[in-house]
């Protein structure tokens, strides 16, 4: 469980999946990740792009429509229409200036203004939700108006005063209660303003903001808060026009060799081959074959088209593979075609197997050991405690079964012959007939439990025991296969690339019915950090494996998942991973455990997580009590 005094901040799934779809289908680039950071920029480099956290606010439409335009604006309007070079110059040149600060952030307000109309124009369904950003934001700047106004920040009152007047719907807006100096510059500067709404690209927008610093920074200091990010990041990086034409951009060969090839030898042939095949192979004359762009490779001074003389192993190159691998035969010209070498198989670029986030994550089963006498001890109490729900429970599973299995089934045209023979006197095809059920008492159903063992659990596992014990005894005596398993990330062990996560196997599905096995539960103890989106995978692997008609995963925990670089997303990948399971027919629950009173923020966790399909327990000393009845649940609705 992760709790950070500093950070409140909750991600909600739903809009942060569909800002990452946005992301990726918009930019035309499936590895490039959305991320909630301190402004909206795009980053080629490390393969991002952002949302700014000044959209955190209650009004969720605000927030919704805030975010999505961030979005619009970095993956349509700078990825495709912001002009590299010219940005790149007017940083290096306000770089000296005094004003840096307010450089950058003025030439991204007018940018973004510029890049917003190409936007609504381009694609009209976005016009609804950059109209809620224009009223926000303006709401905004009126207030930081005034507080700069108050506190004397001069160059940010102007700065204000800029946006408000851009953002006008009135041709000569007036602004009472502004200082007289930035009222009489931002008059010698409306000129310039105006003129950003003619520009028809960033060229001409870094002309206008240059002029305008230049014309300031005489009479100012730079500015003291940020509203703006500037919109690209490691833009010294980049080469080309645009951030689309780095995203197409072709490096130089690795090497600079270059083979010597005698130009005799060769002949330039403007004209249209079929593929090869043996059957139209001449080895009198030259062949001409398939060309490819190379990254790495020898240089040559052939001419683009021309042919070369061939060998034996160029009938290798009549099929492109789309994978790369080793054959097992080096020597091409015995095979006849790549396609009939049916035990050739290429490396496999694939997403990791258990999502993103958990690429280096490594899963490590630690079995449970016999349990000691004091374990037997405990157990026994524990189970004395908590036989009055247990009773109470099975009885009534039991008595559903017994039902179901005696209840006849009536009105058939074959079977006992009922008493009631009325049906044959006024039914023109009377049934009359019934038949008891022969159904099987055993539920068609496994259950996996997963229990979190963080450090966080310290003051919980001895009561969390207690709710693990009823789902042991009562599935038990049910004949219902079960498993529980409780999960920790070793934080002492984790790095960058190596993330070793603990599954303690309590019980396994084969061997949850034994007699005498449920004291190893107690050996369940707190340990360290939480991955939770990789251990419900690794479970759902496991129950998706299952024959039985029902699965069901139930994951006690008692917080949000953390981990070595998981914090921010781990919301997330648990989300999508608890959807994951349930596409392939599996119930995940999650039961919250908390320590004497639940808060709106620990709701909205799991309700981010797992929807629905949540348990919220005010008090782990209540587990059994809710427990219970969600046992009883599930098994009736497998019954």
């Amino acid at each position: 469980m992760k709790y950070n005094r500093w950070d409140d901040s909750k991600v909600d799934t739903n809009l942060f999946l569909q800002l990452q779809d946005l992301s990726t289908i918009l930019s035309n680039k499936q590895d490039l990740k959305f991320e909630y950071t301190y402004g909206s920029f795009i980053d080629l480099i490390d393969e991002k792009v952002t949302g700014s956290h000044f959209w955190d606010v209650v009004n969720e439409t605000i927030k919704e429509s805030g975010y999505k335009t961030d979005v619009f604006l970095r993956t349509i309007g700078t990825l495709h229409y912001s002009h590299l070079p010219s940005m790149k110059a007017y940083l290096e040149e306000t770089k000296e200036s005094a004003l840096p600060k307010f450089a950058a952030q003025l030439i991204t307000l007018l940018e973004d203004l510029r890049l917003e109309e190409i936007i609504v124009k381009d694609r009209p369904g976005t016009k609804k939700d950059f109209a809620i950003r224009k009223k926000y934001l303006k709401h905004y700047f009126e207030t930081r108006l005034s507080s700069n106004v108050t506190k004397s920040y001069s160059l940010d009152e102007l700065f204000c005063l800029i946006y408000l007047l851009l953002q006008s719907d009135q041709p000569d807006p007036t602004f009472p209660r502004v200082n007289e100096q930035q009222l009489s510059h931002l008059e010698k500067l409306k000129p310039l303003i105006y003129a950003s709404f003619e520009a028809k690209g960033t060229d001409d927008i870094t002309k206008i903001t240059e002029q305008i610093v230049f014309q300031l920074e005489k009479h100012y200091q730079d500015m003291i808060n940020n509203y703006f990010t500037f919109p690209i990041s490691h833009i010294e990086s980049y080469a080309m026009n645009t951030l689309f034409d780095e995203l197409t951009r072709t490096d130089d060969l690795e090497n600079d060799d270059e083979e010597e090839v005698d130009q005799e030898k060769n002949e330039y042939i403007d004209e249209k081959f079929s593929s090869w095949h043996r059957e139209n192979q001449n080895s009198d004359r030259k062949q001409t074959f398939l060309q490819f762009e190379l990254e790495v490779g020898t240089k040559t001074n052939i001419m683009g088209g021309g042919t070369r003389e061939t060998e034996d192993a160029d009938q290798a190159m009549g099929t492109i593979q789309g994978a790369s691998g080793q054959s097992e035969k080096n020597d091409y010209s015995e095979v006849e075609s790549l396609e009939k070498q049916g035990t050739t198989q290429g490396k496999q670029t694939t997403e990791p197997v258990y999502g993103e986030e958990n690429k280096d994550a490594v899963a490590i089963t630690k079995k449970a050991t016999s349990p000691s006498i004091e374990d037997e001890r405990t157990y026994q109490n524990v189970v004395s405690s908590i036989e009055i729900y247990k009773r109470k429970l099975a009885s009534t599973i039991e008595k559903v079964l017994e039902h179901k299995k005696n209840d006849a089934r009536r009105d058939l045209i074959i079977g006992r012959l009922s008493k009631k023979l009325l049906p044959v006197i006024i039914d023109e095809n009377p049934r009359v007939f019934y038949k008891k059920n022969q159904e099987s008492k055993n539920i068609d159903a496994v259950f996996t439990l997963l229990v979190d063992c963080s450090a966080s659990m310290h003051n919980k596992i001895n009561e969390t025991k207690r709710g693990i014990v009823l789902f042991h005894e009562v599935l038990n005596q049910l004949k219902i296969p079960h498993s529980i398993v409780g999960f920790w990330e070793d934080a002492n062990d984790a790095q960058d690339n190596y993330q070793p996560n603990y599954f303690h196997v309590i019980h396994s599905h084969t061997d949850s019915l034994y007699q005498n096995a449920g004291a190893k539960i107690m050996q369940l103890e707190p340990e360290e950090d939480n991955r939770d989106g990789f251990s419900i995978r690794i479970m759902t692997k496991q129950l998706a494996a299952r024959r039985e008609k029902h699965k069901f995963l139930l994951v006690f925990s008692d917080g949000e998942p953390a981990a070595m670089n998981y914090d921010q997303n781990g919301i997330i990948d648990t989300n999508v991973a608890v959807s994951e399971a349930r596409k392939k027919g599996i119930d995940v629950i999650g039961m919250f455990l908390a320590d004497g009173e639940i808060d709106e923020r620990e709701d909205l966790t799991m309700k981010n997580i797992y929807g629905k399909e949540r348990v919220m327990i005010p008090s782990v000393a209540e587990l059994p009590e809710h427990f219970a009845p969600l046992l009883k649940k599930l098994l009736l609705r497998t019954i």
